[in-house]
């Protein structure tokens, strides 16, 4: 028996039984913002009743609270409360971007992809290589978890190694490197909206590209990925070790290898693929390289920085996605009619009732919380505190990480706690003289870390329930000793990496200041 399958209380068991009450307390996301916007609108009054006001280190006006508990606050909320939904600026890109990847998704181009990336590596490289395809995977929304973490453990079991580690392998990347990727997922429009309605509290006309982050995302994945493999292979390998197992024993299709179909369609998408992206690069060539190039950048500057490419990555991520999903199924035979690419497209919206919910919530404290000023009186008031202990940017950025990190534990929706965060961090780090973008990269870096960890990350009953497939006796407990090495492995690793970025100056993404006002 393995050590995890113990039943033995330890210490570390009584902590994540406090913690999991804890975080059983909490309401429905949904339930937290709808009362959230309610004590915005109390905490409104009673601030505009004690006078409440700063002074704008900009403008040098002074900013009152704006009391909500009025009848000119109550005409405003009836009013408002559509066109709050409606503008929310993370909507239209989420919705936009999964309605391409659906496509990919259910035409079967995902998963065939990425049983291809691991299924042919070495059994040496086995490890390094599960990693990084969950950290590639967490694009695509939950394929990761639904596919690929029990595919790991198949892989795993197949070479003769414990099922349970390579799950762990995968469950790292997919979930602790949730912020690292070497393409732009929907999360990263998402949060890039939420930081921009959160910066426009102190500049209006601040604008967030959803490639905020990319290169430090690059450099992340890389970072993630050996890692990763280090943790598993030094510390988990000895805790799960080799059960060497039968030819033949493996369950299901997931470890098959691909069929002939499966081949011509990934053919199909790779040329589908290559095309597109030659059409891009034509684009976004400066226009006396090329006849007829350069359609892609700035029409006033010519530059590339904030031209129709950038701003439209959405947009991009969209066909990337129709392109190949529709490239795929036709090669493969997954596609048959134009109304099997609008089943993948209805597919992918059909799973986001409950995000449509939370974001109408969600969207009326944003909007609530900008009409009364508190978040910029509080960012001024947190910005003088923070001012006063003397902090350089690393440690300062670096408490952030942890305090996101601890939070994380609590509230597990990384578009929900950064939706509730952005507003009082961003505003504050930028009165600091540092960019939102910064601060989004250190928000994420915490969010991410403890994912594996947490409780109230909505795919955790399912790993549980995928560890006790091999360790019947497996529970929270298990879960959480096997993957804290982990969470605490990326926590170092990424913070000092951060660190470094930010002492050398490197640019976090295209167009993506590390100061405010910019440089």
């Amino acid at each position: 028996m393995t050590e995890p399958a113990r039943t033995r209380s330890t210490a570390l068991d009584r902590f994540l039984r406090i913690v999991e009450r804890g975080g059983n307390a909490l309401p429905h996301p949904a339930t937290l913002f709808a009362l959230l916007a309610l004590a915005v609108i109390l905490l409104s009054a009673l601030m505009s009743w004690l006078g409440l006001a700063v002074t704008h280190p900009s403008t040098g006006e002074e900013v009152r609270a704006v009391n909500l508990l009025s009848i000119e606050g109550l005409h405003r909320i009836l009013t408002g409360t559509v066109t709050n939904f409606t503008s929310f600026a993370p909507l239209g890109t989420v919705l936009v971007a999964l309605i391409g990847i659906g496509v990919a998704e259910h035409s079967g181009l995902i998963g065939a992809a990425l049983r291809l990336l691991v299924l042919s590596s070495p059994r040496r490289l086995l490890t390094p290589v599960l990693v990084f395809a969950g950290v590639m995977s967490n694009m695509a929304s939950e394929i990761g978890y639904v596919l690929l973490v029990p595919l790991g453990a198949l892989i795993f079991q197949s070479a003769g190694r414990h099922p349970i580690l390579g799950m762990a392998a995968v469950f790292a990347g997919v979930s602790g490197g949730y912020s690292a990727n070497l393409l732009i997922g929907t999360i990263d429009p998402l949060l890039a909206g939420l930081s921009q309605e959160a910066a426009r509290i102190i500049d209006p006309a601040y604008t967030v590209s959803p490639l905020a982050n990319w290169y430090f995302m690059i450099v992340s994945t890389p970072l993630i990925t050996l890692l990763g493999w280090w943790v598993t292979e030094a510390i988990i390998a000895h805790r799960f070790p080799d059960q060497p197992t039968a030819a033949g024993e493996i369950e299901g299709d997931h470890g098959r290898a691909l069929s002939a179909e499966e081949k011509r369609g990934l053919l199909f998408a790779t040329l589908a693929v290559l095309g597109f992206s030659l059409i891009l690069l034509w684009g976004c060539l400066p226009a006396e390289t090329v006849p007829g190039s350069g359609f892609l950048r700035d029409a006033r500057t010519g530059e590339l920085l904030k031209s129709p490419f950038l701003s439209g990555i959405v947009a991009i991520i969209f066909l990337y996605g129709l392109i190949a999903g529709v490239a795929y199924g036709i090669g493969a035979g997954t596609i048959r009619s134009d109304a099997d690419v609008i089943e993948g497209m209805s597919q992918s919206m059909s799973t986001l009732g409950a995000y449509l919910v939370l974001v109408f919530f969600a969207a009326q404290f944003v909007a609530y919380f900008n009409w009364t000023q508190l978040g910029l009186i509080f960012a001024v008031e947190g910005a003088e505190f923070l001012k006063g202990l003397g902090l350089s940017a690393v440690p300062l950025l670096v408490g952030f990480i942890l305090l996101t990190a601890v939070a994380n534990l609590f509230m597990g929706s990384a578009s929900a706690k950064w939706a509730l965060m952005a507003p009082v961090f961003v505003p504050m780090f930028m009165l600091l003289g540092y960019s939102p973008e910064v601060t989004q990269v250190a928000y994420r870096v915490g969010d991410s870390v403890t994912n594996i960890i947490s409780p109230m990350m909505s795919y955790f009953a399912l790993i549980i329930a995928f560890f006790q497939r091999y360790e019947p006796k497996a529970g929270i407990g298990t879960l959480v000793a096997t993957m804290l090495p982990y969470s605490i492995t990326f926590l170092a690793g990424w913070s000092v990496v951060f660190g470094i970025w930010l002492w050398l100056g490197l640019p976090i993404g295209p167009d993506s200041p590390l100061s405010y006002p910019p440089h």
